[in-house]
Order: structure tokens, then sequence, then C-alpha cells
């Protein structure tokens, strides 16, 4: 598993490398969201070229290619022929003339990094041979299914709205965006709970619980939720939708305001 470790690191060095040159060519940093998902594929493909795949390492290969190309080819058609991403361009305005070093270093490397972190539960399937696939497989991909629908639907009706409103003041309000503020980033979560799960009965698979923990944290704390609603900040819109509106877990509207209320 150390070796598996160590060669994947080298991988995602050069991978993040090779987007951080990109990046520079295009002057934009945003292109760091469409490289996240292909990290992931480059990993299965190691994996795959290098260890004795089992059932279940191909189950969760696939699992996580097809959330990866979904993931960035939305990503790539949505920044296509549009300005820099926001939280990017803050960043290059207040980082000045460290500004390239901790590009590479915050945006690109770390990324990778984190990457590596979140994939482990596939390595460890992968390293881990003649396993069959039990329960815990069946239950994981359901988990997972239930977070693509959530993800994949959730991006797709905001895409629609964002190209129908007549105001940037709109708020997408409707579709799954009725029952919880962050539809895409439930099913985030919920894809990498899933992928977990389904390696629960390998030898020390305990450890890897960190890889759904990390992507519950950064959505819930640091990259995801917090970053976005930032934006949105002095909206009356967006402060009527959110005192009615789960923040995470699908629930019915005006739900959150009721328990807040009993508080």
């Amino acid at each position: 598993m150390t070796t598996i470790l160590l060669h994947s690191l080298l991988l995602i060095i050069v991978y993040a490398s090779v987007w951080f040159m990109i990046a520079l060519y295009k002057k934009r940093n945003d292109v760091a969201d469409i490289a996240w998902g292909p990290g992931y594929i480059l990993i299965c493909g190691y994996l795959f070229i290098t260890q004795d795949i089992s059932s279940v390492g191909w189950l969760q290969m696939v699992l996580v290619a097809v959330w990866a190309l979904r993931l960035s080819i939305h990503i790539y058609l949505r920044n296509r022929n549009k300005p820099e991403d926001y939280r990017y361009r803050q960043w290059r305005e207040e980082w000045g003339a460290s500004f390239y070093v901790r590009s590479f270093l915050q945006v690109f490397l770390l990324q990778g990094v984190l990457l590596l972190i979140i994939a482990s539960p596939v390595m460890l399937a992968a390293h881990t041979s003649n396993t069959t696939l039990s329960g815990y497989s069946y239950a994981g991909v359901t988990i997972w299914l239930i977070g693509f629908y959530f993800q994949a639907v959730g991006d797709y009706q905001l895409m629609v709205f964002l190209k129908r409103r007549t105001s940037a003041q709109e708020i997408m309000q409707t579709g799954l965006w009725k029952y919880t503020r962050h539809p895409n980033y439930f099913g985030e979560i919920m894809m990498w709970w899933g992928i977990y799960i389904i390696v629960l009965p390998l030898p020390g698979s305990g450890w890897f619980v960190i890889s759904p923990l990390l992507i519950t944290y950064l959505l819930l704390y640091v990259s995801g939720i917090p970053l976005l609603e930032k934006k949105y900040r002095g909206n009356a819109a967006f402060d009527d939708y959110k005192k009615r509106t789960s923040p995470l877990v699908p629930l019915p509207p005006g739900k959150t305001a009721s328990l807040e209320n009993k508080d």
C-alpha cells in the first residue's frame, strides 16, 4: 500500500504541475476545478495498470470514473467563454507578489494532496486482491446512486436556471433546490460515503474513513457552502430562501425554520 501511495503522490505532483502551467498560459486558476475530476481518473488508470484488480476494485473505479467525467465536463461547459471564477480572481488580487508561488502550493498542489486522501478507499480496494462483492457493496452503490442523482440533477437544474434568469439577484429555489440549498454538495458527500461503505469489509478499512470525512468537512466548512453563500451576503431573496431551506440535507420547505424556532 505504501508503494501505491508514493507512486500516486509522484503522479499527482506531476499532474498538478502540468495544470499549473496550463493556468499560467490561460491566465486563469479556475482550470483547477476542471482538473479535479480527471485527477481521480489518472489514479484509477495507474491502479488498473499496476494492480490485480478485484471485483470490488472494479466497482469503485467505475463509480469514480463516471462521477469524475460528468463533473469535469459540467464544470468545463459552465466556465467556457466566461471570466475567471470570482474566488480565484479574489485570490489573484489578494496574493499580490506571492501569487504564483501560492497558486502552485495552495491551489494545485494542495488540491492534489486532498485528491489522494479522498481517493484512498479506491487504492485500498485495488491493493486488496481476491475480494468479492458483498452486502456492503450493494449498500454503497445504492447510496452512491442517490448522491449521483442529487449532484447531476441539481447541477442541470441550476444550469438551466442561470441561462433563463433575468437578474443576478434571482435565486434558484425550485426542483431539488426547493429542499436543500446545495443538492450538488449533498450528492457529492453521499457518493463518497457510498464509495467508502463498499470497502468496509476490507482489512484496515477503518483508517480510510478519512476520505468521506474530509470531503464532508471541506464542503460544509471550507471550500463549499461557506465560500458560495458568502457571495450572496446581503441578497434579500437569498436571506429569505435561507430561512426556509435546509443548508444540505434535503428537508421539506420551512422545516429548517421551524426546527430553529424550537431551539
